[in-house]
């Protein structure tokens, strides 16, 4: 039964978004008060453009990775891409949303079958991701609410 389940029969549709110019603490206070571990960034159309979790929020509190250097006549020359660090710090500090996204989002759509999500949040190593339709976000799929799926699947098979 839960192979015919598609994104639109399982997706939590009243979710909490918020945009790029929204603040950190903003995110912080929703994510406490929702009892939630993510937001999908959306833009004035309601397009994912990001997401933002506990993970990024997390990641404010590692350790700066400094490439590797060495110097010569006073002048340092980097060995790795100074790019990573770059973002790192961005990261870090950042105060709005924008600055502490993740923007390479993974996004499924309304009639994606609950066995490809789960095999995409597997792949990808995500807990969430946005459902769209025609570019615009409708939901949010969680572990959860794959987990409640394949639960009302066995209550379905005792029942019979």
């Amino acid at each position: 039964m839960t192979e015919d389940l598609r994104a639109r029969d399982i997706m939590t549709t009243d979710v909490v978004t918020v945009t790029a110019h929204d603040t950190v603490n903003d995110v912080i206070e929703l994510l406490m008060e929702k009892n939630i571990s993510g937001l999908p960034v959306v833009d004035e159309n309601s397009r994912v453009i990001g997401i933002v979790t506990e993970g990024d929020l997390i990641y404010r509190s590692k350790k700066l990775e400094i490439p590797r250097y060495f110097t010569i006549l006073d002048s340092y020359i980097f060995l790795d891409n100074t790019k990573k660090m770059e973002e790192q710090i961005r990261k870090m500090v950042g105060y709005r949303v924008e600055d502490i996204m993740t923007r390479d989002v993974v996004i499924v759509d309304v009639d994606e079958t609950v066995e490809e999500i789960a095999t995409i949040m597997t792949r990808k190593q995500v807990n969430r991701v946005p459902v769209t339709e025609n570019e615009k976000l409708v939901g949010i799929v969680t572990r959860r609410d794959i987990i409640r799926a394949y639960a009302s699947d066995l209550e379905h098979e005792k029942k019979m």
